[in-house]
């Protein structure tokens, strides 16, 4: 265990509801302040010959009594929905606001990029706002000179450096300022949902950006909704839930508890009232259920783990030539891809009426790491007609939690795409290497 970097303890963060947040005050408004009270003070007697309103105490705790650490050189994971507390968290590691109790130890130069823009002034140019970051965290003229050719090429604004950023699209805002906070080199960066905002390309650079800090020896608490990222950039996760941290733990399991928040079982859909289950009179949905080569419901498997689809349904009406199928899709909406029921013993025949379970293996290194929705349907054939359809119906995650997997070889780095499949490879040693390899 290495020297802890962040550590919080006990934090609780109290907001009272419909209180106006104050804001820095000027000179100007000292003084402007210093002659309208007099006239405040008569107001509010005047005010006061009237009925009285109660007064409005309605509070909110958006964090109660949270406590962890994060070790030097981690990258760390912060999930939950929304409401649960992710930012304000954030906003006090960065002494943004502070917390109502409680404490936290930050030891390193912190940078954050909490919002699109933090931390610009909006009438300064890019190249001013670069320096000025710089000078934030504590950084020397020159050293920001070495740095700034680096973050322009990164941002992609350089025909506009030297306008001022108030003229910015929300794009151009947010790749600078990411590039701002991942090359002036903090001891700590931390980053609130920058995948939220910036087309596929520049999320794949900031993922590669933030990947590379981890692997420097930076410390690095990744706020994000994109559960795929979490577990390819954090080996350890915390999960809040309304104000409290709920789990804490390896980022794998910690997103599998967070997938299946809110439902019985992220893993399992079933359908006991038959006129509401998704069909129509010829037929309808039982369940479907993501299993175990062992028959276990499960949400979560290793890339080289064998597991099955399993889809329940009743025939209502005898006579059809059925077909059941999957489309699986990534936590982008990307296709990965479909299969149908092959199954011989059923090609070509019509189906009686009765109960039925089609299963589709899905066998161990083919999937990439991920989570997977897994949408349902069942056709009729002759003449084609789609009976039922039910859109992410499961969902489960493929993790590669020992990275032993034999797709890897040697290789010990992130394995991109959207499949990850055993293929065959042949090497052989030319020991005449004055011939060539044919």
């Amino acid at each position: 265990m290495g020297d802890v970097a962040i550590r919080v303890e006990g934090i609780c963060k109290k907001y009272r509801i419909g209180r106006a947040e104050q804001n820095y005050r000027t000179l100007r408004d000292t003084i402007r302040d210093a002659f309208a009270s007099p006239f405040r003070k008569a107001g509010r007697l005047l005010r006061r010959r009237g009925p009285s309103k109660p007064a409005r105490n309605d509070e909110i705790w958006a964090l109660k009594d949270v406590c962890f650490d994060v070790t030097a050189g981690e990258v760390m994971g912060v999930i939950g929905r929304n409401g649960a507390g992710k930012s304000t968290l954030l906003k006090i590691l960065s002494r943004i606001t502070s917390p109502t109790s409680g404490y936290a130890e930050i030891r390193g130069r912190v940078g954050s990029l909490l919002e699109v823009g933090t931390g610009f002034h909006a009438e300064l140019t890019g190249r001013e706002n670069i320096y000025l970051n710089g000078a934030i965290l504590g950084m020397a003229r020159t050293e920001i000179r070495q740095k700034f050719d680096e973050i322009v090429a990164f941002s992609e604004v350089e025909k506009f450096v030297d306008t001022p950023v108030k003229h910015y699209s929300s794009g151009m805002y947010l790749r600078l300022a990411f590039a701002v906070a991942a090359h002036l080199e903090p001891e700590i960066l931390i980053v609130d949902e920058v995948l939220a905002v910036g087309d596929a390309r520049f999320q794949k650079k900031c993922l590669n950006k933030m990947e590379d800090a981890g692997h420097r020896g930076r410390t690095v608490l990744f706020v994000s909704h994109n559960m795929p990222a979490v577990t390819r950039l954090c080996r350890r996760a915390i999960l809040l839930e309304g104000g409290n941290l709920k789990t804490e733990g390896l980022s794998h399991k910690v997103v599998g508890e967070y997938l299946n928040s809110g439902h019985q079982n992220a893993a399992v859909r079933e359908w006991i009232d038959q006129s509401k289950a998704p069909g129509n009179d010829i037929a309808r949905l039982r369940a479907i259920r993501v299993r175990t080569a062992d028959g276990k419901i499960a949400e979560t498997f290793n890339i080289s783990d064998t597991f099955a689809i399993e889809m329940e349904y009743d025939v209502l009406e005898p006579g059809c030539q059925l077909m059941a199928w999957h489309h699986f899709f990534n936590d982008e909406g990307i296709r990965l891809f479909e299969s149908h029921d092959t199954d011989k013993a059923w090609l070509g025949r019509k189906r009686p009426a009765g109960r039925y379970v089609s299963t589709v293996w899905i066998y161990g290194d083919l999937m990439a790491e991920g989570i997977v929705y897994v949408s349902t349907g069942l056709t009729r054939l002759h003449p084609t007609e789609r009976l039922l359809h039910e859109r992410d119906a499961v969902v489960f995650q493929v993790v590669d939690s020992d990275g032993n997997s034999p797709t890897r070889g040697d290789w010990p780095g992130a394995m991109e795409g959207a499949v990850r499949p055993f293929l065959r490879w042949t090497t052989r040693l030319n020991q005449d290497t004055g011939k060539t390899l044919v």
